[in-house]
């Protein structure tokens, strides 16, 4: 049975290789959706259990997820979101549903793909500074594919 359940896991490695842009943003899309695949048939109790002495929860990992993808893309990339508190918790309020946050995951993917898009070039700057020094694109898209990836793992746990 565990087998089983290991291979509905499973999310098909992106073949695409167009170029630079489009293989990157085929990967960080690839990591999102094995982080959302780890909730998938599981009710609200179960997505709130703590099981790790941090007492990360998968909810609270897409959580800490959507606000990663709007302070690196909406805020460093875009400019926007204007604000110096980000709340990187995984503390998911009980009044916020399952579904509200995986919903604002998916969203907040899609709004920065709309980033990620519009810049058209990997070589862009970003508009806000990162640690003192503006970056590019492609090491945004570096960095947030390695952090997702890492939640996805986190969640396998």
């Amino acid at each position: 049975m565990m087998a089983e359940t290991f291979d509905t896991q499973r999310e098909r490695v992106p073949f695409n290789d167009e170029g630079e842009l489009d293989t990157a943003l085929a990967f960080l899309r690839f990591v999102r959706r094995c982080l959302v695949k780890k909730t998938e048939g599981l009710d609200e109790e179960q997505l709130r259990r703590r099981l790790v002495p941090t007492e990360t929860t998968l909810l609270g990992l897409v959580q800490h997820s959507t606000v990663g993808e709007r302070y690196w893309f909406g805020h460093h990339v875009d400019g926007g979101f204007a604000t110096t508190q980000w709340d990187f918790t995984m503390d998911v309020p009980t009044a916020d549903s399952a579904d509200d946050v995986i919903t604002a995951y998916r969203i907040a993917c899609d709004d920065s793909d709309a980033v990620i898009v519009a810049a058209r070039s990997l070589d862009a700057p970003t508009a806000l500074p990162v640690a003192g020094e503006h970056r590019t694109l492609r090491w945004v898209l570096a960095h947030m594919t390695g952090e997702t990836a890492r939640h996805a793992g986190h969640a396998d746990i």
